[in-house]
């Protein structure tokens, strides 16, 4: 019974392990070990526990791994930062033009300068992000989207 109480130890240390991992092995570990206890419960046997032990690790490692790295760690991408910014309205606080300007984006005031040198934009005017340009905002009249 020790045995089986050590195996137990060992798969949950590993659980518990993986929260501060989170690339999902721990937890294929954990599960073998715990099946590694199971199995010494039954048969009382170390070879066959380590045997139970490396095979069910292995197969979750190979099989189940994988499909749920897709799964919850390779989602649909998020955009952040800067990228977020790209086709966000914003509203033009002072003239901005291809020389520069400034606009209100997500509640803060970016320097700004228009996406084409015939546009200029006038205060209070919606306007749409073009691209970010390293701390400036590329500007498009709303309308031409």
């Amino acid at each position: 019974m020790i045995p089986a109480l050590i195996w137990l130890a060992a798969g949950v240390a590993l659980m518990v392990a993986e929260v501060l991992s989170g690339d999902l092995v721990l937890i294929m570990l954990g599960v073998g070990a715990l099946a590694g206890g199971a199995s010494a419960s039954i048969t009382g046997h170390t070879a066959i526990d380590v045997a139970v032990f490396a095979v069910v690790s292995i197969g979750l490692l190979v099989l189940a791994r994988p499909a749920l790295k897709r799964r919850f760690l390779m989602g649909p991408s998020v955009k952040t930062n800067t990228e977020a910014l790209v086709g966000a309205e914003a509203v033009v606080t002072s003239t901005v033009d291809l020389d520069g300007g400034q606009v209100k984006l997500g509640g803060e005031v970016w320097s700004a300068r228009s996406f084409s040198e015939d546009q200029r934009m006038e205060p209070g005017e919606r306007v749409t992000v073009v691209e970010i340009s390293g701390a400036t905002a590329v500007v498009s009249a709303a309308h031409l989207r």
